[in-house]
């Protein structure tokens, strides 16, 4: 695809995150940090995109024509669904937007958007069985020190169902599993990671006693700093820059070992912070847990090149019909 293709489709991903008008000044602010993240190729200039579309300089009808291949229609079209998917739901006026794009596009009905419905709408008490298990119980895992220095009291101290090796075993291996979904080249692959974060986090909270829903969880992982929408946007819009969508696992394999990491690194962190603020009865601050959450993907970046093979290993057993049994608990 060419830049201006490039430029264009992620201009459709940025109109398609504030189609619904409804966006919180929190999530806003983690879409700007994006876009200034994913700016290192000045051609495309996310930053200015970002403002265009905030202040409304841009409309669907000025960006439709840059997409000239049908490669390029069809994958602003799929990434668009995902970001309007990312936050487990879909407004009217984010089906609208799709129904537009869609039909501007000339795409054909496919599985696709039911695909992502499913995905984004899994339940978090799902089995994990299906979840494969690189680490084995009894193998010596990594334990962040960060963690360890949040402070917690005896009286609100909560003992869990899980070792803390086990814990941390549990933790490494969503971690690993996340990672490898980013080597895979489809976007529906990409949209999975977020549920299986959530559900993650579902369970530790359960190993301690907390029967959490969607709300409560999508709340802690914005309070750490972590909106869905701006999170499928960061790991699809690093993908697509490097241009590993649509160039199949040997890209991505290939290429992942200088990349950020970005999926293990978040979800590693997210379990750990998760785990000590449950353990510790829900007691630490909102500045607590977003330096905690910062220090911890801090180690998790680092540890990303140490379990990369495994990584890579698990990504060769995956597919979009495996990853969406996983997802659905089966």
């Amino acid at each position: 695809m060419s830049t201006e293709e490039i430029r264009a489709i992620v201009t459709v991903c940025l109109l398609a995150a504030y189609a619904d008008g409804d966006k919180h000044d929190r999530e806003r602010e983690q879409i700007r940090q994006v876009a200034e993240g994913l700016a290192q190729d000045q051609q495309i200039n996310l930053p200015g995109l970002y403002q265009d579309v905030l202040m409304r300089r841009v409309q669907l009808a000025d960006v439709l024509p840059k997409l000239v291949s049908s490669e390029a229609r069809q994958l602003a079209y799929e990434m668009a669904v995902c970001v309007c998917e990312a936050d487990g739901q879909t407004s009217p006026q984010e089906q609208a937007f799709l129904g537009q794009l869609k039909q501007a596009l000339g795409q054909a009905p496919t599985e696709f958007a039911a695909q992502a419905d499913t995905l984004s709408a899994a339940p978090l008490a799902a089995s994990a069985g299906a979840l494969p298990e690189v680490v084995k119980a009894g193998q010596a895992v990594p334990h962040p020190v960060a963690v360890d220095a949040l402070p917690d009291t005896d009286a609100t101290r909560r003992t869990g169902t899980l070792s803390a090796a086990d814990m941390d075993r549990k933790i490494l291996n969503a971690a690993i599993l996340n990672g490898a979904i980013e080597l895979l080249p489809e976007n529906l692959s990409t949209l999975a990671i977020i549920p299986l974060q959530m559900r993650m986090v579902y369970q530790v909270g359960q190993s301690y006693g907390y029967e959490l829903d969607s709300g409560h969880i999508k709340d802690l992982l914005a309070t750490v700093g972590v909106g869905l929408t701006s999170q499928y946007l960061e790991q699809a819009g690093r993908r697509l820059l490097s241009g590993l969508l649509g160039k199949g696992i040997l890209g991505g394999l290939g290429r992942q070992a200088v990349s950020s990491g970005m999926s293990f690194a978040a979800t590693y962190a997210l379990g750990h912070v998760a785990n000590q603020y449950y353990a510790g009865g829900r007691t630490l601050s909102t500045q607590m847990l977003r330096d905690a959450y910062q220090h911890v993907m801090a180690d998790g970046r680092q540890l990303q090149t140490q379990y990369l093979p495994q990584m890579q290993e698990v990504a060769r057993g995956l597919n979009t019909a495996k990853i969406m049994q996983m997802v659905r608990g089966k």
